[in-house]
């Protein structure tokens, strides 16, 4: 099949050599010090996730540095154990690296969570997929079997972290999956890190904002084409879920009676049951063998709960409708939970077809024969838009590596080279348009750089 893909008009990468020295220079260029920003002005910032990915890309230049960033967003947890999804910028040093952070959208004022925030600390209120365990794990890991100084900075970060990895992981337990169902509710898309998603689409009708604050966003200046970005309807059910849970000032026993949003979310539920485990590992070995039990026992917990919200009719994993108490069922990349975290070898070969399929990576259409955000064939697929249709680089990484951990270096090995051809084109894109190739997004994002330092130098 005949296809126009897209090439870049400037100048694409020539080698892997070139690929390692410009994604280096991305994160060089995004650091300002005590942390590297997601991207520049679209994101200047530090993300709770995009900041695991960052750190473990940083750890193939240098351990220290990845383990500032990990401890940058743990000054940050708040005294419930929660990590918050956004640590804000000094507006001076941005200022000063030439970035608009003072114009990024939802700022600090709209989230009102100067209370619960640690003293000197700007937060939003809401939290991000809990990979942060399994990518300490690959950090700390990485740096002992170096040895020297690097080893040793790893084994004391992880000593002294620990508490405040298990003070998240109680957090998320006790906040949002204590009625044993194995699945971690979330209060807004963002939390789920797939912000407009289809598989939010029925929660997310049931939105009906109302006296929201005026806002003016900001997002669509930087990405101009506005096909690449959610729409205004959608982002007012965005800031109305915040301004809810604002007004009961965070409060995790008040959520529940507060807020028009809440979704029992399948992958976030794999990320943490993936993560316990991690954790179980690292506590193991750092001396916190006492909470090992309790660590496994919840990671067994929410791997159950993974595997059994599979739609026995799709073979993908579904979220659930916690106000409406109905499954949702649709072709998005989520479904493929169960690769992060099942221990049933017929569950994940089943997967492994699907995810490989006509409908997904096997689709020949494809630029790259890389899993979409959304099946090729769904009538609710849109290539351009964010969530709903693009590859995004880190997707692919973060499963490809799961798929790896339990044995599966040939798939590994094919993500991989497709992966590096696609980041070949040279602007590290948030996203990338399926059928094309084309980088959409914010450019030189900081995971899609350190995701290729983890192709290339993650051994």
């Amino acid at each position: 099949m005949s296809r126009t893909l897209w090439t870049n008009p400037d100048r694409p990468i020539a080698d892997l050599d070139e690929l390692r020295t410009r994604a280096r220079a991305v994160l060089a260029q995004n650091d300002k010090g005590t942390m590297v920003t997601a991207a520049p002005n679209l994101y200047p910032h530090q993300w709770s996730w995009d900041a695991a990915f960052v750190a473990t890309g940083l750890s193939t230049v240098g351990v220290p540095r990845a383990l500032a960033e990990l401890d940058h967003l743990l000054a940050a947890q708040w005294d419930s154990g929660m990590i918050p999804h956004i640590v804000f910028a000094d507006e001076v040093q941005l200022r000063g690296a030439g970035l608009r952070g003072a114009g990024y959208f939802p700022g600090v004022d709209r989230w009102r969570t100067e209370r619960a925030s640690p003293a000197g600390v700007k937060s939003s209120g809401i939290c991000q997929p809990p990979v942060h365990a399994t990518l300490v794990r690959r950090i700390v890991e990485r740096a002992t079997s170096r040895g020297g100084e690097d080893g040793r900075l790893a084994e004391d970060f992880a000593r002294r972290t620990l508490p405040q990895w298990i003070r998240w992981h109680e957090w998320m337990r006790r906040a949002r999956a204590s009625d044993r169902s194995g699945l971690v509710t979330i209060y807004h898309g963002w939390e789920s890190g797939m912000d407009n998603s289809p598989r939010f689409d029925g929660p997310y009708s049931r939105v009906h904002p109302g006296d929201l604050e005026p806002f003016v966003r900001t997002d669509t200046r930087i990405v101009e084409d506005a096909s690449q970005r959610p729409s205004d309807e959608e982002y007012a059910r965005y800031l109305w879920l915040v301004q809810q849970m604002a007004d009961v000032r965070f409060d995790d026993a008040r959520l529940p009676g507060a807020v028009d949003f809440q979704v029992k979310d399948v992958f976030m539920s794999a990320a943490f049951a993936a993560a316990n485990e991690d954790l179980a590992v690292l506590a193991e070995r750092f001396g916190h063998s006492d909470e090992v039990t309790r660590l496994r026992e919840w990671s067994a917990e929410f791997r159950e709960g993974v595997d059994a919200a599979v739609d026995p009719a799709t073979g993908l994993a579904r979220d659930r409708d916690l106000l409406t108490g109905e499954w949702i069922s649709l072709p998005t990349i989520a479904g493929f939970a169960p690769l992060l975290s099942t221990a049933d070898p017929a569950l994940r070969a089943a997967q492994l077809v699907l995810i490989e399929g006509p409908e997904w990576a096997g689709d020949p259409r494809l630029a790259f024969p890389l899993p979409p955000s959304t099946s090729t064939t769904s009538p609710l697929l849109r290539p351009r838009e964010y969530w709903r249709g693009p590859v995004w680089p880190v997707m692919t990484w973060y499963i490809a590596e799961a798929m790896r951990r339990h044995g599966d270096g040939g798939r590994y090995a094919r993500w991989r080279e497709a992966s590096i051809a696609q980041l070949m084109e040279g602007h590290f894109g948030e996203y990338y348009e399926p059928f094309t190739g084309e980088p959409l997004g914010s450019y030189h994002q900081s995971w899609t750089a350190a995701v290729a330092l983890e192709w290339l130098d993650g051994s």
